[in-house]
């Protein structure tokens, strides 16, 4: 089966030996976002709330690069520095997805690329 490199400039450029995404017949699997401006490539790391919010507008501009949007969006692999963030993440979560929402893991983990409290990387499967 053939794959399809998915990208945007409406998402951070991809800053190694990878793609923002690549779509394998109807799935696409979306690397994980940083909470990173695409326009200026500068962090945004005011607060968790901004991140949580800047890694969701990257995903959907990825997801909508491929073809779909976020409500293709079947699963999510959340990654935070502090899970005390993970009740803010469910609530900006509820501004971008609607039931029936896709599965998620989120998971602690001890760091991330320039303090960043926040990755999320998806799979979406498209019609």
């Amino acid at each position: 089966m053939s794959s399809k490199i998915i990208h945007t400039d409406h998402a951070p450029a991809a800053i190694g030996p990878y793609s923002q995404a690549v779509r394998t017949g109807n799935t696409v699997y979306l690397s994980g976002q940083l909470p990173i401006c695409p326009e200026t490539q500068r962090p945004v790391n005011d607060t968790a709330e901004a991140e949580i919010h800047q890694v969701f507008r990257n995903l959907r501009a990825v997801a909508e690069a491929a073809g779909g949007d976020l409500a293709h969006m079947v699963k999510l692999n959340v990654y935070l520095t502090d899970l005390a963030d993970a009740p803010k993440l469910n609530a900006i979560m509820g501004e971008y997805f609607t039931a029936p929402y896709p599965a998620r893991a989120a998971v602690r983990i001890a760091g991330l690329p320039q303090g960043f409290r926040i990755e999320v990387e998806g799979i979406l499967v498209l019609d």
